[in-house]
């Protein structure tokens, strides 16, 4: 068993090592839609990581952490889109974005237990840098709307396969942290890539 995690962990690091930097936030978003917008957070490592990282810290919580940190997420990640929309400005975007996916990685790894209001709060100020990066390509989609509800049920997804992960790995523990250990490695991975 040791052997095949030794095997599953090398693995791991080593596609990390050819995994192309985050790049969602580099396309255009001429003529987008709902598809362009479904599309958009499974095309960056960086949002793939941190949206299945809050399901998987969401599932170890258990309780209303399920729902509520995902939830979280979302509400807040929308709402830094429209402001970045109107032409507000985060500096040094990226590596707060890679920063997120690195330290919620951690908090998978260290199955880390907030209280429920701080894990909301912490998940919402990472769900601003995600959605601040989304929303900077709404002003140049067709269709704002169906761009970012597109963006939004991806999310969606994408929390719900945490979830899902994260209730499959809480059977086993070392599964989990082997999951949240990928997730910070391919943050920091990131973070030197930008």
């Amino acid at each position: 068993m040791k052997s095949r995690l030794a095997a599953l962990l090398t693995l791991s690091v080593t596609m990390l090592a050819y995994i192309p930097t985050a790049g969602a936030h580099n396309i255009g978003a001429e003529g987008a839609g709902f598809i362009t917008g479904l599309a958009h957070p499974f095309m960056g490592l960086d949002h793939l990581l941190a949206m299945i990282a809050v399901g998987i810290w969401a599932a170890q919580r258990g309780g209303s952490a399920v729902w509520r940190l995902p939830l979280s997420f979302i509400v807040v990640m929308a709402v830094a889109a429209l402001i970045s929309a109107c032409g507000f400005n985060i500096p040094a975007l990226e590596p707060l974005i890679t920063g997120s996916v690195v330290l919620l990685g951690l908090m998978v790894v260290f199955a880390i237990r907030l209280p429920i209001n701080l894990s909301m709060l912490l998940v919402g100020l990472f769900a601003v840098v995600h959605g601040y990066a989304h929303g900077l390509e709404i002003p140049q989609a067709s269709s704002a709307i169906l761009y970012g509800s597109g963006f939004v049920l991806a999310t969606t997804l994408l929390h719900l396969i945490g979830i899902g992960l994260g209730k499959v790995a809480y059977r086993k523990h070392l599964l989990s942290r082997l999951s949240g250990s990928i997730i910070a490695i391919a943050g920091l991975y990131l973070a030197t890539a930008v």
